[in-house]
């Protein structure tokens, strides 16, 4: 029996970033950002092909000054015409009001850090008046306004993007190094859009410690509730490095607040090529239950019961059946507790007495006594009269430059 035990998602109000919609119920939208720099239009437009036929349903890149802004035009109309329409973030930071016009001319969504949107070099102050915040939100307003209706003019989204490594020096003398500077930083924008009828709107709380990164995210939420905001986040732990321990950093952070209901798209940062990022990103939205683009495959930790070898038998099965994404196949090796484990499976592969198979539907046993050598043929079987077996999709170098399809939700 199926059990509903997934926490309620946090009812958000939708943020349209060209032809997706993050929040409001929409699926947990997965994105990446390019490392090649902007000016490099070629290797840009192959990387963010190479990025979406991955599954980066958006794709973030660079634009730290005006010049580069002018280049997302040419970026844009390459992708298009090479490949499809992608939805595309232009990453905005320093003294950014030009840019950020420029930009929303040409993508689908503008990303300010507050932090940085109206530098300040640091000068020490040790506490600021009410006039002085006063004097510093009317600058910021001076400059992000443009912004604001740059973004209405053209129907852009824009994301308001926190960092904790990047906060200004009167968040950090008003809230100190914490959460709470975070979320002020982003709140003040969020007024700012709302006053010129603005939102269209999602938000990144990012921090490289994932307590840090998890708290903000959770009092972004509680600050909203209180002053009836319901914007979108998006979630990540910034600079989490390379290798396994980037990928469990990563996974901490935002399967914890996913569980809690929080978190409308994701991105997992490494310091590789960001083409790894994609399938980190959607093996945690699998695990919860969020996003069903694979096969899910239960099997057992292997013991002394086990009746065949379980990582080579895992292997067969897995590459025979890889492509029936949608379904959930067992391969358990021992009697005693396969049958119990795997009982939300649709079809189970259960060694047995004597070096043989048994193949379940669900809880049902289909046929026993099976030897292990025609197990896997038994199992096509099993799933070809039950009319759920396709043939698997011949890859071929025609078939590897159609765009890739993995986002089928369950």
């Amino acid at each position: 029996m199926n059990l509903d035990i997934t926490y309620p998602r946090r009812k958000t109000t939708p943020c349209r970033v060209g032809p997706l919609t993050i929040g409001a119920g929409h699926p947990v939208v997965v994105q990446s950002m390019i490392t090649e720099e902007t000016r490099n239009v070629d290797a840009c437009v192959e990387q963010i092909i190479a990025l979406h036929r991955a599954g980066s349903e958006m794709v973030r890149v660079t634009t730290p000054s005006l010049g580069e802004a002018e280049c997302l035009e040419a970026i844009r109309a390459k992708v298009t015409e090479q490949y499809r329409y992608v939805p595309l973030t232009a990453d905005v930071h320093h003294q950014g009001t030009a840019i950020a016009i420029e930009a929303a001319k040409h993508v689908d969504e503008v990303r300010v850090n507050p932090g940085l949107f109206v530098f300040r070099k640091f000068t020490n102050q040790i506490e600021y008046t009410e006039a002085e915040h006063a004097a510093e939100k009317e600058a910021i307003e001076e400059s992000f306004a443009p912004v604001i209706e740059a973004c209405k003019k053209h129907d852009r989204a824009m994301r308001i993007g926190v960092n904790h490594g990047s906060l200004s020096e009167r968040m950090l003398v008003t809230y100190g190094d914490t959460p709470d500077g975070m979320v002020e930083s982003a709140i003040e924008y969020l007024q700012l859009c709302e006053k010129h009828g603005y939102t269209n709107l999602n938000i990144s709380a990012k921090a490289s410690r994932v307590p840090v990164m998890v708290a903000a995210n959770r009092l972004m939420v509680k600050r909203m509730d209180e002053l009836g905001m319901a914007y979108p986040l998006h979630l990540g732990v910034t600079e989490a490095g390379d290798g396994t321990y980037a990928r469990i950093k990563s996974t901490c952070g935002i399967a914890t607040l996913l569980m809690e209901g929080i978190g409308d798209t994701i991105r997992v940062s490494l310091s590789e090529d960001p083409i790894n990022e994609i399938p980190v990103c959607y093996d945690i939205l699998q695990a919860l239950g969020l996003r069903k683009t694979k096969v899910e495959y239960i099997a057992c930790p292997s013991c002394g019961r086990t009746k065949f070898d379980l990582p080579t038998v895992l292997h067969k099965v897995r590459e025979a059946t890889k492509h029936l994404v949608g379904l959930d196949i067992a391969v358990m090796g021992c009697i005693v507790n396969g049958p119990g484990e795997m009982a939300d499976a649709d079809y189970g592969y259960v060694g047995a007495a004597g070096g043989k198979i048994t193949l379940y539907r669900k809880r049902e046993i289909v046929k026993n006594g099976i030897p292990q050598e025609d197990g896997v043929t038994e199992l096509i079987a099993l799933l070809k009269s039950d009319g759920v077996w396709e043939e698997p999709p011949v890859s071929d170098s025609a078939s590897e430059k159609k765009p890739l399809q993995p986002l089928q939700v369950r």
